[in-house]
């Protein structure tokens, strides 16, 4: 690293802690309240298949209660592969206990995203399922075909036999339904619904979208380990909304990072980057009952691909010195990570005190560091070898004690 990067640096480190959040109040059932939610927010960490059992359970375990972590973000999805969900639904129900019984506190996250496969026809409808939309129970399978936008919009736009859902069709919201009633049952009380606005190109006013995400929340009123579900999605125009009510318990985005090119590897934050979220998180009536005239939101180290220019500048988009944002962390050496976080954490209190950074716990690397192709926050030990080792680092960041909101 050199001088100035680390002077840079080391100034943020020293810097006072930016806007805390409320007296750590970790309490609700059935709603939430704005100080209860960002209390979660600003102890969130991404733990991507935490659920299913990716990496060494029990230390990832001891390490969300090392750190003080309070949502656990990605814990179960499907990236198409839909028949597979019952494996991954048995894996979760016999941790989801494990991370309870350490924090009975804690939020799961699930995951239902912008993806549906022909695969998905090998699963049967539940009884249940056409109850909840008022329709008359068959007996039949899901179907790929009834999902699709009509006129091929997003048609085998992942890969051959795999596209983006439609929101306004039945059989669309059948499934979500399921999925997310599925996590539900399982433990989870938050879904991220993924790339939401992808889906509701012909949903102009979210009508679809309100009312996949009312028969959700009335299924988790009933089942919910709290009787409630908090419900977000990545929102590139800053928020859903019908009328003046908030379709979402709070927003997310990545963080879109702007590379320095006249310093190698450097990524920095701004306001007004691409289209970052900072500053436009909308508001109105939140999900909860309470009005804001912005919605707290998450940001995160998104990852998505690698770029036929890794480690190079300029590649354009939204890529980082031409990786994803989590393969670009990775890659970084462990003092310039560790100073990143802080950085990261200072910057987003600093600019936006709606927002909060997701830190980075366990993440997929597309761009593989050496033969590690799964980023784990976890200290290094013998449970954890390949651990990047920033633990440490995020429960300092943590350990700053919260004063009264202004």
């Amino acid at each position: 690293m050199n001088l100035r990067r680390l002077l840079a640096f080391t100034t943020v480190l020293l810097l006072p802690p930016p806007f805390a959040v409320h007296a750590a109040d970790h309490e609700f059932d059935g709603k939430i309240s704005r100080g209860v939610l960002e209390n979660y927010l600003s102890r969130s960490i991404t733990m991507l298949d935490l659920l299913t059992g990716h990496g060494n359970v029990d230390d990832n375990i001891r390490m969300l209660k090392n750190i003080g972590a309070k949502f656990a973000g990605r814990t179960i999805y499907l990236w198409g592969q839909e028949s597979q969900l019952l494996t991954r639904l048995a894996a979760a129900r016999l941790t989801a206990p494990k991370i309870h019984a350490a924090d009975p506190q804690m939020i799961l996250q699930a995951c239902v995203f912008e993806i549906v496969s022909e695969d998905v026809d090998k699963l049967p409808i539940p009884a249940w399922a056409f109850e909840a939309f008022g329709q008359s129970v068959e007996k039949r399978n899901f179907r790929y075909e009834n999902m699709l936008y009509p006129g091929g919009r997003g048609h085998n736009h992942w890969r051959k036999g795999s596209s983006i859902p439609d929101i306004s069709q039945q059989e669309t919201k059948l499934w979500f339904y399921f999925l997310a009633a599925s996590y539900i049952d399982v433990g989870c009380e938050a879904i991220h619904f993924g790339q939401a606005e992808i889906m509701d190109g012909n949903d102009p006013d979210h009508r679809h979208w309100g009312e996949l995400l009312g028969k959700v929340r009335e299924y988790a009123a009933r089942h919910a380990r709290r009787h409630l579900v908090l419900c977000d999605a990545h929102v590139p125009s800053g928020g859903l909304l019908h009328g003046d009510r908030l379709l979402l318990d709070f927003h997310s985005f990545p963080l879109r990072i702007v590379e320095v090119p006249e310093r190698p590897q450097e990524g920095v934050l701004k306001v007004g980057a691409m289209d970052s979220i900072y500053g436009r998180s909308k508001g109105g009536i939140a999900p909860s009952g309470w009005r804001c005239e912005h919605l707290p939101y998450l940001v995160e180290l998104d990852n998505w691909d690698v770029s036929n220019r890794p480690g190079q500048p300029n590649v354009g988009g939204c890529w980082v010195w031409g990786y994803d944002e989590i393969s670009w962390f990775a890659h970084q050496d462990e003092a310039y990570r560790n100073q990143w976080l802080q950085y990261a954490w200072n910057w987003v209190r600093e600019h936006d005190r709606n927002g909060f950074f997701q830190m980075p716990g366990s993440r997929v690397l597309h761009a593989p560091v050496g033969n590690q192709h799964w980023y784990y926050a976890n200290t290094r030990s013998d449970a954890v070898p390949q651990g990047f080792g920033q633990e440490e680092t995020i429960k300092a960041i943590w350990s700053v004690e919260p004063s009264p909101p202004p």
